[in-house]
Formats: structure tokens, sequence, C-alpha cells
């Protein structure tokens, strides 16, 4: 018996890999529901369908929406969030680039309003932690200042900013480059944008969809060559994740999976992926071929860390959460645990 009443149990593993519980600082559905909607019952789909696949810690993902629409959002995760279920709430908008919009609705799309972030922040009761915003927008950097005051991680994301701009809102305390490549000006020699900025600083994590859609295997190994210890794995997961091919909403948008690759509609954009960590994690090391210790600190620590929760969770330490994910052959999940507590 272990102090404090707490019983020791010892299994035999079989000598299978053990790793961190895998984290996700992105994602915004699966089980064919979405965080969306901001209620508890499709909140509570996504997280056990993520947690089934080894993702111990999920901050929810909002995208764009009207300002009554993000409020309400906020105001059910919030609720989610004092369960435990989630780890808080990542706002990807609405202040991004009408360039760069992806599978945003460009017509929800605004410049950074202080007034209202302050007021998603207060809906949310502390349980904001994240949002993505387009640097060049008029106020996006006064905008990242209030952020980093409040305790929310400032994120570079859907911009179609220079690399000195990129640069400043660096410097005015954003440290994650959302969905690197994806949404962003493009790198070229002569101007290397978002993504030379993001890459060439050591204060900001690097978020990668490793699914084989959204970067190609050998601009991921690019990425893990350029930043080691700074890429976070997400998913980006929609509502079709887990589910399979056919049309689905992502906000006010409408997206057609097809073969697993999500698409508005029209075919204009990406829409989200429809994998699981533990998908980007396998690819990370059979298709990438990433080391094992890179591709767990990528799933679990790195973001940890860019959250500011490595204190708690994202290695496999005395005095953190038992949060671990069991591995098998083919590096399926076969077990994970959470909180100490086997699922």
């Amino acid at each position: 018996m272990l102090a404090g009443g707490v019983r020791e149990v010892v299994e035999n593993l079989g000598g299978r890999y053990v790793v961190p519980g895998f984290v996700d600082m992105h994602v915004h559905g699966g089980a064919g529901a979405s965080y969306q909607s901001g209620r508890a019952d499709e909140a509570r789909r996504v997280a056990e369908y993520h947690l089934g696949h080894g993702t111990t810690t999920t901050v929810a993902s909002l995208v764009t929406g009207s300002p009554d629409a993000l409020a309400a959002g906020v105001a059910g995760l919030a609720e989610v969030a004092d369960e435990g279920l989630i780890a808080g709430i990542h706002l990807e908008g609405p202040y991004l680039a009408s360039s760069r919009c992806g599978a945003h609705d460009p017509a929800l799309l605004r410049a950074p309003d202080r007034e209202e972030f302050g007021r998603l922040v207060a809906v949310g009761r502390g349980h904001v932690r994240m949002i993505t915003l387009a640097p060049e927008l008029p106020g996006a950097v006064e905008l990242i200042r209030d952020a980093v005051q409040a305790g929310v991680v400032a994120a570079v994301g859907h911009t179609d900013a220079s690399g000195a701009c990129v640069r400043e809102a660096f410097d005015a305390g954003a440290r994650v480059a959302t969905h690197l490549f994806n949404g962003m000006r493009p790198l070229h020699h002569r101007e290397g944008g978002p993504v030379a900025a993001a890459l060439g600083d050591a204060r900001v994590t690097v978020e990668l969809i490793n699914d084989g859609v959204h970067v190609e295997p050998e601009v991921v190994r690019l990425v893990f060559a350029a930043a080691p210890g700074r890429v976070a794995l997400i998913t980006d997961a929609m509502a079709a994740a887990g589910i399979g091919d056919g049309t689905y909403h992502l906000g006010v948008m409408t997206a057609t999976v097809s073969e697993g690759r999500a698409m508005l509609a029209d075919g204009s954009s990406i829409a989200g992926s429809t994998i699981t960590m533990a998908d980007a994690f396998r690819r990370a090391i059979e298709v990438v071929g990433v080391a094992v210790e890179d591709a767990s600190c990528a799933a679990s620590l790195a973001p940890a860390r860019s959250l500011g929760l490595d204190r708690e969770i994202g290695s496999l330490e005395v005095g953190k959460r038992a949060d671990l994910v069991v591995l098998g052959d083919g590096w399926a999940v076969e077990r994970v645990m959470k909180d100490g507590w086997w699922q």
C-alpha cells in the first residue's frame, strides 16, 4: 500500500511500448460530432472517441462564427471543461486573413476586436487556452498582448503576413504556428513568410497535420529536422473522423469526405482531417521515418509544453498524471490509461 491509501498494482505488458498519453491541441470533432455547438453530449462523443485512440488531453477547437454563436460555443464548452472532458478551448478565428481563410466562412471573418475577445475570455471562465489569428490584420499585435496578459496562448495562422510581420507577432508574445504550411503564405526563398519565421524562432511551437494530405512526408521530415523538440502533431480532425465518407458540417461550412479526405463542398479547400493522434504518431514513425522518441515528444510533450501543461502531462515522470498509451504491433493502440485508470 502506498502513501495516502493508494494501492500499488503491477502489470506485465509483455514488452509493449508505453508512451505518454497523446495531447491534441487542435481538434474540431470526431465520431460524427463536433465541438462547434458547445453541447455537452457532442463534446463527450468527440472526447471519448479520441481518448479511445490514445488522446488523453484534448483542446476543443472552434472555427470562425458570428459573435453570438462563438460566445455560445465557448460558454457551453466551458462547462464541459469544468467536468474535465477537455483541457481548454481553442479559438481558430474569427480574426483571420480572407485570402487564407481555408474552410472558414469569409463572410464571418473580421478584424481583431479586443472587446469581443475579452467577452469570449470572460464567458470561457478561464478555459480559453489558445487563439489563432492573422498578425497582419489591424489591431492583431495588440490583441496578442491582451491574450498573453489573459494567460491565453496566441498562435499565428490563416495568414498572408510577411516574415517581418510574423516575427513582430512572436516578439509580442505569440508562441505557436497553427498547422504550419496550411492556411498561410508559402515559403519562398526571397520572402520566407510565416514558415521561415516560425521554424527560425526557438520560442515557437509548430503544429503539423501529419495525415499525408495536408503536408507530404518529405516536408514533415524537414520540419522535424529544422525544429527539434518544437513540432506538435495535431489532428485538426472534424466530425467524419471514425465515421467515414459522406457530407458533414464544419461550422457553417459544408464539407464532403471521400476516401478519408475532407474538402469543402465546392472543392476550394481542405476542410480538416479524419485522423486520430494515433494515426499521426504511427505515420511519423513508419512513413516519415522519425525516431520513436521524437514522435512521442511531438504527440505529447511538445504540445503540453506549448499549452503550459508540461508540469502535469506530456511525459512519464514521477509526480505527473498517469496518462499513458500501450502500443502493440504496427504501433496500434492496445490500452489507454488516463489519470491512473484504464479506459
